[in-house]
């Protein structure tokens, strides 16, 4: 679980996160003390505590452009100021608090924040079909998603590779990559990876156990952000 604190004010920075590792000994913590350093993150995080008054950009503009990035995480707003707490429904907030924080609350919102959190987790974990059903003249094969390493398009096909094998079929990509779900990406409008077997990569290329892939350089820091996703949920 990974918690980001952004607040202009080192003091109010450190007495969240004391807070926060009060609760949650073993959560990731991050501190941001602009809202320029947080928009430039680009790696996911689960519950966000944003001070709504801080120079330039303020906590509002902040998660507007957050939102566009991210639907998913959990924003608290922090401020000294209650007059902001109809806007922070504009950016779907999940709460807010008022310096001085009170423990009591604190404790009753993030706990609140973390068991939402959780339900979420569980809903996006429920197993999907672990395989393809394939068609070719006629017969119909079952290719378990674990077992492909990529696949990609040649004249028209979809070609399957696996360790051992490569399967052959006429399909679209799109289909297949619908299927595969978040533990493949595609790096290029020809190839389409899992990344259980991806050994290194670069800005233009995927290694991967068997074979390597070319990444379109639109598609590189996307493929970072889902890369690093993969290996958190698998506990990497």
């Amino acid at each position: 679980m990974r918690i980001a604190i952004c607040d202009d004010e080192k003091n109010v920075r450190k007495l969240i996160g004391k807070k926060v590792r009060k609760l949650y000994p073993k959560a990731e913590l991050i501190f941001f003390e602009s809202g320029e350093e947080i928009l430039a993150f680009e790696d996911g995080i689960d519950i966000l505590f944003l001070d709504i008054q801080m120079p330039r950009k303020n906590g509002m503009e902040i998660a507007r452009e957050l939102r566009k990035k991210d639907k998913n995480m959990l924003l608290i707003f922090v401020t000294a100021l209650e007059e902001y707490v109809f806007q922070a429904f504009d950016v779907e907030a999940f709460h807010y608090l008022v310096k001085p924080i009170a423990d009591r609350k604190f404790k009753e919102v993030l706990q609140k924040a973390v068991e939402q959190l959780c339900v979420r987790n569980k809903k996006e974990n429920i197993p999907k079909e672990n395989y393809v059903m394939i068609s070719r003249k006629g017969l119909h094969t079952k290719v378990l998603l674990d077992t492909i390493v990529y696949a990609e398009v040649f004249n028209r096909k979809v070609v399957i590779h696996q360790l051992d094998s490569d399967i052959e079929y006429y399909g679209k990509m799109s289909e297949l990559e619908q299927v595969a779900g978040e533990d493949f990406f595609r790096t290029h409008r020809a190839y389409l990876i899992n990344f259980k077997y991806v050994e290194k990569y670069d800005a233009s290329t995927v290694y991967l156990e068997r074979g390597t892939v070319l990444m379109a350089k639109q598609k590189f820091p996307e493929f970072v952000r889902q890369y690093m996703k993969y290996n958190r949920r698998k506990g990497k």
